[in-house]
């Protein structure tokens, strides 16, 4: 593998990424340097499936190894939501704002024990028959906020606070962010297992 396609068109998702992955022994390009690919229908019912289709799909089409990767947030007092529909939340792909305003109202007058929350990460690799041969996932908890602080980030980062840290993501440093959040997590085991050093050398 000396080269490695991040399957996504999210600017802001393809930067995290070419941020926590840099420095690997192979090079790292994005969907907007290779040729047209169609767009993935995330219609998994969960992160792992989704991920493995978006690798899965992509590397088909290109016939290159490719990075597939789906997150999202996941809150207790909404059963889980928005979960895999996060990036959607309010009815629109990508409206960080339309979405972290309709989580903000379902949230109302709740207290802050009642407003735990994770970020998770499900990443995957496809060789370029489109078979997954490797796969992880990491999370990262937290809680919601009621009114956002920091402008870093994305997506919900702004009102998604570390108790640990008494920052949210959207206040800390990137370089701390990509140590310790869900997508660097869930990215760092990927890369550490022996079978992701193994498809390096083919």
């Amino acid at each position: 593998m000396k080269r490695l396609v991040i399957g996504s068109k999210n600017p802001k998702k393809k930067r995290e990424i070419l941020e926590i992955l840099g420095g690997l022994p192979f090079e790292l390009v994005d969907l907007t340097q290779c040729k047209p690919v169609a767009e993935v229908i995330e219609d998994g019912d969960t992160f792992e499936a989704n991920a493995a289709k978006k690798a899965s799909q992509v590397a088909l089409e290109l016939g290159e190894w490719v990075l597939g990767e789906d997150s999202g947030l996941c809150v207790d007092a909404l059963g889980g939501a928005p979960g895999i529909f996060s990036a959607r939340y309010a009815g629109v792909q990508g409206d960080d704002e339309a979405n972290n305003a309709k989580l903000i109202a379902a949230l109302a007058g709740l207290p802050k024990e009642k407003r735990r929350a994770h970020y998770v990460c499900a990443a995957a690799i496809a060789n370029p028959k489109g078979e997954i041969v490797a796969s992880s996932r990491g999370e990262c908890y937290g809680e919601i906020l009621t009114e956002r602080k920091g402008a870093g980030g994305f997506g919900y980062d702004p009102y998604f606070f570390l108790p640990e840290y008494h920052k949210t993501f959207g206040e800390l440093p990137a370089a701390v962010k990509h140590a310790i959040s869900h997508r660097a997590r869930g990215l760092e085991r990927l890369v550490r297992g022996e079978i992701f050093w193994s498809l390096c050398d083919q």
